[in-house]
């Protein structure tokens, strides 16, 4: 169920696509916005975001392990090979998920509360873990910056600076990521994706494509 609202900072109509968003980007002024209950309050405002050749934006929609999905929030960070995405995604059971988007590969994965998470000095590369009775093996560690965020988020996300990131594969393509960007460490389990698995309509058109 969708709900618009007037951006504080400017008036124009805000719209949650979604039930718990938590922060929105105001489309027309930039800022960033936070809600508590039935109110809305600007916390910053976005930095224009650095262009990619992602063909995924706010509003595609597709389809994963027999959940439909649409895009409704990222967040951008960079690293010494150039930026990727985090796409927020909603299901069609109002679930929230996360797609990676990075050098042309795709995970799609949600958050796993609730499990413990190794602590930092174990998280070396060649470790490895079990989740759900599933192995995982530490591949890279990736210190990045965030860059900005667009659209809704399920958490506040807009001050942060340099953030760690630890990812894990399994042998059956399945893969976890533990973020540093908080105090607490939260982890993510999910699956890699080819392109052509997730479905995707209402994408980016760039020069030149038929």
């Amino acid at each position: 169920m969708t709900r618009t609202v007037g951006c504080p900072e400017c008036g124009a109509p805000v719209t949650f696509g979604w039930s718990s968003s938590v922060q929105t980007v105001c489309p027309y002024c930039k800022s960033i916005l936070v809600r508590s209950d039935l109110d809305l309050k600007k916390v910053g405002k976005v930095a224009d975001l650095p262009a990619d050749s992602s063909p995924i934006q706010i509003g595609t929609e597709g389809v994963f392990d027999k959940e439909s999905f649409s895009v409704i929030g990222r967040i951008v960070y960079e690293y010494e090979l150039g930026t990727w995405n985090e796409w927020h995604l909603i299901t069609n059971r109002g679930a929230s998920r996360w797609l990676s988007d990075a050098q042309n590969v795709f995970m799609v994965s949600a958050a796993a509360p609730g499990k413990t998470i190794p602590s930092p000095s174990a998280l070396r590369l060649g470790a490895t873990f079990s989740w759900d009775g599933i192995a995982y093996t530490v591949t890279t560690i990736t210190d990045a910056h965030y860059k900005g965020v667009e659209g809704e988020l399920p958490f506040e996300y807009w001050d942060k600076t340099g953030v760690r990131f630890v990812d894990l594969r399994s042998e059956g393509g399945g893969f976890a990521t533990v973020d540093y960007s908080d105090e607490q460490p939260a982890l993510y389990l999910g699956k890699i994706a080819d392109y052509d698995e997730l479905h995707l309509k209402n994408v980016r058109a760039f020069e030149g494509w038929s």
